[in-house]
């Protein structure tokens, strides 16, 4: 008999071949990006502080925020619309919540 934990397994990684898309690799560029995109933040934060150019720091925050994401338009294939309204979605999410984080840093 099938456990919940195998049945779940075995339904997420048919959604990669349903997709095209292999989801260690999604979420291996995801969880890859978390320090890149910190890392990114504080450049921008430092570079907003000392009054210097932020068009670097916010070009490689911004890349490192959807990188995830770029993978799945990519290579993805028959990704339902509802896919890409939710992409969007995070995206418009995460730009408002890097805002308020970067205001609060400054400050």
């Amino acid at each position: 008999m099938m456990t919940w934990w195998e049945a779940f397994k075995d339904w997420f990684l048919g959604l990669g071949s349903q997709y095209g898309v292999d989801p260690i690799i999604f979420g291996s560029i995801y969880l890859g990006a978390i320090p890149f995109f910190t890392l990114s933040l504080a450049w921008l934060v430092k570079n907003i502080r000392s009054k210097k150019s932020i068009v670097l720091p916010v070009l490689s925050t911004g890349f490192f925020f959807v990188s995830a994401y770029l993978y799945l338009v990519i290579v993805g294939r028959n990704i339902p619309l509802w896919v890409y309204i939710f992409i969007v979605g995070l995206i418009l999410f995460g730009i408002y919540s890097t805002i308020k984080k970067v205001k609060k840093r400054i400050d």
